[in-house]
């Protein structure tokens, strides 16, 4: 069995002692609605008290299977020992200077650490940001910058996150743009080659995709005037839409020719998560500029813009920053985190998860009709539910396999442009008993649904 290290030590084992949400968690929650916006969403409906491997406890005593990792998150697991031991550390020492008024040495250790980790064999440098949103946004100002052209082309399905210009890159509308607007210009949305989803069917997609694309940007932009192409490897919010091969190389050697910068999201598929330590390896990709956020820090908020040193000392003296980017709290949680990542081997660790998901989600597909594909890389495994003998998006499916399994101490995250998608994003430190009972319960439940 795999064995890991988590801060709390918390029995890894799914116990159920109330009914979900018991009753501590359904008070607090009422103080919550009081509390807190409305706006913010709550997707499993307790109150969090520890959390550590590949549970979740709550207020009520209910360990939770964790499915989820706080998005991709926590890909060492909620509070790691390294990650938990460099913060107390930090935390001691000082808790802030800001990195552009006092340097520290956790900011420049870990730009090294993400200079040497990210695809690209030319000499790279990094910045550091708050969230995947501040590191989309500071990636574009890069790219127009240092291009001296404005326009940016992203994709159908895509998500780059809430802020107003990554609104305009984000394609779905409900819940993330919907009365926002007017959104930042010069952003152009391209066919996504979704192969499930894409006339004529995976193989049309494979011959397609590329070439309407390509097509697309120079006559509807021109390559004379693309600043950069902005492409999650492996969609995210958008359903886990996996282009088929050449897809990437093929928009990279693109910009390349026109002297545009191919901008890779990395924010969800980073750190181990795909089986790789980033996504772009697959197919050998080596981007100008990428992205990252959500899995660097074991939790705590940090992002980065890691790409090519002439690119990234384009900019003038002050034009990037911000004043808890690049936190030492932050810096030291990601330094644990990328050691953990290496220690235990989690890159591997990835792949064998993946391996153990797609086969359980594949034997479902054989046996459910509503399960209309299995897409994913790594640790990073998504269902599609349609109407049975149809495409058409199966909302009501997904509803009752989210409470079914909520209710019987699953946690699992939803996704999709059409809301049908469900994702699944374990810990990567999450012992295999665990990962199996939570893909038998998920089982239970398509079959419930069917």
């Amino acid at each position: 069995m795999y064995q890991t290290t988590h801060g709390p030590h918390l029995p890894q084992e799914r116990r159920l002692v109330t009914e979900i949400p018991g009753p501590k968690s359904q008070e607090l929650i009422k103080r919550r609605s009081e509390a807190v916006s409305a706006a913010l969403g709550m997707s499993m409906p307790v109150i969090v008290e520890r959390a550590g491997g590949g549970v979740i406890i709550d207020i009520d005593g209910n360990s939770i299977i964790d499915m989820g990792a706080g998005i991709a998150v926590v890909n060492v697991g909620n509070s790691a020992d390294r990650v938990v031991a460099n913060v107390k550390a930090q935390v001691e020492a000082f808790t802030h200077t800001c990195f552009m008024v006092v340097p520290y040495l956790g900011y420049i250790e870990v730009c090294e650490a993400l200079n040497e980790l990210t695809p690209g064999k030319f000499k790279k440098k990094s910045a550091l940001f708050n969230s995947g949103a501040e590191a989309l946004e500071n990636a574009v100002k890069i790219a127009r910058r240092f291009t001296k052209r404005q326009a940016i082309v992203v994709f159908e399905h895509g998500y780059h996150g809430r802020t107003n210009l990554t609104m305009a890159m984000t394609a779905k509308n409900m819940p993330y743009k919907d009365g926002f607007g007017p959104f930042a210009p010069e952003i152009y949305r391209m066919p996504m080659a979704y192969p499930y989803r894409w006339p004529g069917g995976a193989e049309a997609c494979e011959r397609e995709a590329l070439d309407e694309v390509l097509h697309k940007i120079e006559k509807e932009i021109g390559g004379e005037n693309l600043a950069g192409i902005v492409i999650e490897p492996i969609q995210g919010e958008g359903g886990f839409v996996v282009p088929p091969k050449g897809f990437l190389p093929g928009l990279s050697d693109y910009c390349k020719k026109v002297g545009a910068l191919f901008i890779a999201d990395e924010v969800q598929t980073g750190f181990a998560r795909t089986g790789q330590m980033f996504a772009c390896e697959d197919e050998g990709i080596e981007p100008d500029l990428i992205t990252t956020a959500k899995g660097i820090a074991g939790g705590l908020p940090l992002a980065a813009v890691t790409g090519r040193a002439d690119v990234m000392d384009s900019i003038h003296g002050g034009g990037l920053g911000g004043t808890y980017g690049g936190s030492p709290i932050a810096c030291a949680a990601a330094l644990g985190a990328i050691e953990t990542i290496k220690e235990e081997k989690l890159v591997e660790r990835s792949a064998k998860i993946g391996q153990m998901m797609r086969s359980a989600l594949e034997s479902m597909q054989a046996k459910y009709s509503i399960i209309g594909d299995v897409r994913g890389r790594g640790s990073m495994q998504a269902i599609e539910l349609v109407k049975a003998g149809t495409k058409e998006p199966n909302t009501e499916a997904l509803g009752k396999i989210v409470k079914y399994c909520q209710s019987r101490g699953v946690l699992i995250l939803t996704a999709g442009t059409y809301s049908n998608v469900i994702r699944l994003l374990p810990p990567l430190v999450m012992p295999e008993h665990l990962l199996k009972e939570a893909l038998t319960i998920l089982d239970e439940a398509v079959a419930s649904a069917v």
